[in-house]
Formats: C-alpha cells, structure tokens, sequence
C-alpha cells in the first residue's frame, strides 16, 4: 500500500534534496526498504484539495530516540543547516505539542 509522508514544514529541503533525516511521533511501522511518496500536505486539505507528490524515497534506517538526543549534524540532515539543537528541539516541540524528553522516531532516508 502506497504511503504519503507530509513534508509541509520543510518542502523546500526536500524539493532541493538536503534533508536526509525526518523525526516523527509515529511512522512505527517503518521498516528499512520501504518506500513513501514524499508530498506538500496529506492531512487537512479543504475540498477539492488534492495531494501534491514532492518525490519517491527510501527507507534507510528508523530508530527510538529522545528528541534531546539531536545533534548539530542531525539537525542539519534535518535541513536546517547553521542551526542548532537546542533551536530544534524548541521548534520541535512548539510545532508538535511534546517535551524534550518525548521518544521519537528517528527516519533517515534516501532519495530515488
């Protein structure tokens, strides 16, 4: 079954391909190889909206981790290159509704 994982927040990186890893509050039923269609919006569109498909990728690798394990170089695979942890953790839990301490779900994929 074909599955639409929403980039709203980071479109552009994933347009220009600089993002490489995502962190969720689910998705955990990923598994490496799997693959979903990167899209605009999946959730919330008004009548007669319809998806808009970004690109293909590939599951690479999904793992548990606490949000306030992110490092700068993640931070950066995230698509937020020159920004910091501690700005996404706080930009993270602000857009998501969670502490620092929340388990989420690590995903880093590849394009196809």
């Amino acid at each position: 079954m074909p599955r639409n994982m929403s980039f709203s927040l980071t479109t552009e990186q994933i347009r220009k391909k600089t993002k490489t890893v995502t962190r969720r509050n689910g998705w955990w039923f990923l598994r490496p190889g799997d693959i979903v269609t990167a899209v605009e919006k999946a959730r919330g569109l008004k009548k007669g909206e319809r998806v808009k498909r970004i690109c293909r990728i590939r599951i690479v690798s999904v793992r548990a981790e606490p949000l306030g394990a992110v490092s700068d170089e993640d931070v950066a695979l995230e698509g937020f290159p020159g920004k910091d942890r501690d700005w996404f953790v706080r930009t993270y839990c602000r857009l998501n509704r969670c502490g620092g301490d929340a388990v989420v779900n690590r995903i880093e994929f590849e394009y196809l």
